[in-house]
């Protein structure tokens, strides 16, 4: 674990968003524990974890914010928007109704946190494609159209789920890096910082173009 002492030159605050059910959760455990539980049960208001990473020889801690999907938690999740400089848009390859969904998680997400704001879209449980209910290429359409990052992945067997987070930061890290962030949480409108795994990344994160999907079979 880092210590509470230890440098951290940057703090980005990450949102994940979807529907209830889509394993949001579950791909939060995976990247900030490399855990995975059959036992999960629906967040209740928001919930977060962190992860230090190292990336281009700097430490860069993750916040990262899990909200709820359901309709009751709508009105609290909102406010968790603003200060987020990155947000995984997460859907269930399985269940059409939770891509459908995603314009309008979109169109609240960009209503609420920072314009420059890095966005991958996620379709989750890709270890489930022979119930899949949405194509790869209608997802691929759709990130095109809105400008977003793409991939599949699976929190199961935890497929891209790491390379979904790299992408997200290390393009965060190169839009901010430029204007000398400080790493005090209320730079960016995060909560205070907390201890994180620390994991060294072997020179850059790929990065995954946002015109080319990644998806895992």
């Amino acid at each position: 674990m880092a210590g509470a002492g230890e440098k951290v030159d940057y703090v980005f605050k990450v949102v994940l968003i979807g529907d209830s059910a889509v394993g949001k959760s579950q791909i939060l455990a995976r990247f900030a524990r490399n855990e995975f539980s059959l036992d999960s049960k629906a967040t209740i208001g928001v919930e977060f974890q962190t992860r230090t990473l190292v990336i281009d020889h700097r430490s860069v801690k993750a916040q990262i914010w899990d909200t709820a999907g359901q309709e009751r938690y709508r009105a609290v999740t909102s406010a968790y928007y603003r200060g987020a400089l990155g947000a995984l848009l997460v859907y269930d390859i399985t269940r059409r109704q939770s891509f459908d969904h995603i314009p309008r998680w979109l169109d609240e997400l960009r209503a609420h946190a920072d314009k420059n704001i890095v966005i991958m879209l996620v379709g989750n449980k890709s270890d489930l494609d022979e119930q899949r209910a949405v194509s790869t290429e209608d997802a691929k359409e759709f990130a095109e159209k809105e400008n977003l990052f793409f991939l599949e992945t699976s929190a199961l067997q935890a497929t891209n789920v790491e390379s979904a987070f790299q992408t997200v930061l290390t393009e965060i890290f190169k839009i901010h890096s430029k204007k000398n962030m400080v790493s005090e949480p209320k730079s960016n409108g995060a909560a205070p910082a907390m201890p994180g795994k620390k994991v060294l990344v072997p020179g850059p994160a790929q990065e995954i173009p946002k015109s080319k999907c990644c998806s895992s079979m």
